[in-house]
């Protein structure tokens, strides 16, 4: 690492200071700040940073969850920068920089088995156990919103700079407000690739503010994770330095399509031959084992896609949110759809995901339920049609409640995730719901006194 540092400082001799950080359980970004001088030693020797940090809520706040934090005096561990991270903050109010680290591995001195990033390269140890190298891609929603909240705290549509008019319409894939907001757009887009995240296409979406961004396909499916975080980070720092704000918030507004994370995945062999190929033997078949998978595994994964009492109010039917198990073709209803493509690159799309979840947590639990269903070789059943989103399967686990259930019951994903960190995931948001539903809401004066 010393060497991409040196390279780095001598394209950019003006950086002041160095962001280095982690991406915690709620994907948030945390660490520390260094003046210039200290880039070359966090690049060689890395750092310490408090690792209970990994298990906290949504606040910031430590449960003391599997003994982590109180229990053990709260100790630090030492960290290593990730290699084609380090790069300038574009949005900073000074030249600054901004580099990934992670936490030691375990076969490296490092005691810390509970790193999102780490649960996901474990579960791509199978695929490479198997020959195999899942191919993904990320899509995010966001919604640009006023930088100054409504009266009782609900974010407000951003006020076009052109007009100053604050738009109540969605105008889906509409070019002109793209066009008035382009100030933004566009500086968002520019600091994602100078920060060397793969943006292929922007696009409005539903919601009025809201907004989706693509990352290109990777055959490294940690990158790809490192990618969407960053690329969240990116956003929210542009757009505030432009006056406004934006939300990765699952749903923001209640009356509008809420925030999804998407994960697109096709699966190489060791010959780089697409398995999903529906043109070569088996292919159909194999894909249709990944999709059974992820059928399978949707309930007890839930807890991971909506991680907080909040995200599953995008649940909701006839908002191109999945609340059924259906899979199919181009068709935006299903949980699980195929886009079209040529043979070769098929691929599946997963949508249940939200924006706020964590993409490292998502991503191995995507990739897991279809490296289940192509062992146990499970049948998808037969493909939905029309619009399949009309009303929720009930069967389906679509409260935080039933979720948790789910997730603390379920076999497989632990098999893939480890028990503990199981146990220690339901801990962490266990302990944020029961935080949250201990405040009294304004509702409950308002009907029940």
């Amino acid at each position: 690492m010393t060497s991409e540092a040196e390279t780095f400082l001598a394209a950019h001799p003006g950086i002041r200071h160095l962001d280095a950080f982690l991406i915690d359980l709620n994907g948030h970004a945390f660490g520390k700040r260094y003046p210039a001088a200290e880039i070359a030693s966090v690049a060689a020797k890395g750092s310490s940073i408090c690792a209970a940090m990994q298990t906290t809520d949504v606040t910031g706040e430590a449960w003391d969850t599997m003994g982590l934090g109180f229990s053990d005096g709260d100790p630090d561990d030492a960290t290593e920068m990730v290699p084609g991270t380090l790069a300038p903050i574009p949005w900073a109010p000074e030249p600054r920089a901004q580099c990934l680290m992670r936490f030691l591995r375990p076969r490296d001195g490092g005691t810390v088995w509970w790193e999102p990033r780490l649960i996901l390269e474990n579960v791509l140890a199978r695929f490479a156990a198997d020959k195999l190298t899942p191919v993904t891609a990320i899509e995010l929603e966001f919604h640009l919103i006023d930088a100054v909240r409504a009266k009782d705290g609900a974010p407000q549509a951003p006020r076009s700079p052109v007009t100053g008019r604050r738009s109540e319409m969605g105008e889906v894939f509409r070019l002109s407000t793209m066009e008035e907001f382009g100030s933004v757009i566009d500086a968002i887009e520019a600091n994602c690739r100078d920060q060397r995240l793969p943006v292929t296409t922007l696009a409005k979406e539903f919601g009025p503010g809201q907004y989706e961004i693509n990352l290109a396909h990777q055959a490294d499916a940690v990158a790809a994770a490192d990618h969407a975080a960053l690329m969240r980070r990116a956003v929210i720092g542009t757009a505030r330095a432009h006056g406004f704000d934006a939300t990765f918030a699952s749903k923001p507004f209640a009356d509008q399509a809420g925030n999804g994370l998407q994960v697109n995945l096709s699966i190489l062999d060791e010959a780089g031959v697409n398995i999903f190929d529906e043109s070569r033997a088996g292919g159909a078949g194999r894909m249709g084992h990944a999709i059974a998978g992820m059928r399978a595994l949707f309930a007890e994964s839930m807890l991971v896609f909506a991680p907080s009492i909040h995200a599953y109010r995008r649940f909701e039917p006839n908002q191109f949110t999945p609340v059924t198990l259906d899979w199919g073709g181009d068709n935006r209803s299903v949980a699980f759809r195929v886009p079209g493509s040529e043979p070769a690159n098929r691929r599946v799309e997963h949508r249940p995901a939200g924006a706020d979840s964590n993409p490292y947590l998502v991503m191995a639990a995507v990739l897991a339920a279809a490296h289940h269903g192509l062992q146990a070789c499970l049948d998808p059943g037969q493909q939905g049609s029309g619009n399949v989103g009309e009303q929720a399967d009930p069967a389906l686990p679509l409260t935080f409640w039933h979720a948790m259930d789910a997730f603390t019951a379920g076999t497989v994903l632990k098999d893939y995730f480890s028990a503990r960190y199981i146990e220690a995931y339901a801990h962490a948001k266990q302990s944020e719901f029961d935080a949250f539903m201990s405040a009294t809401s304004p509702r409950e004066y308002a009907w029940y006194l």
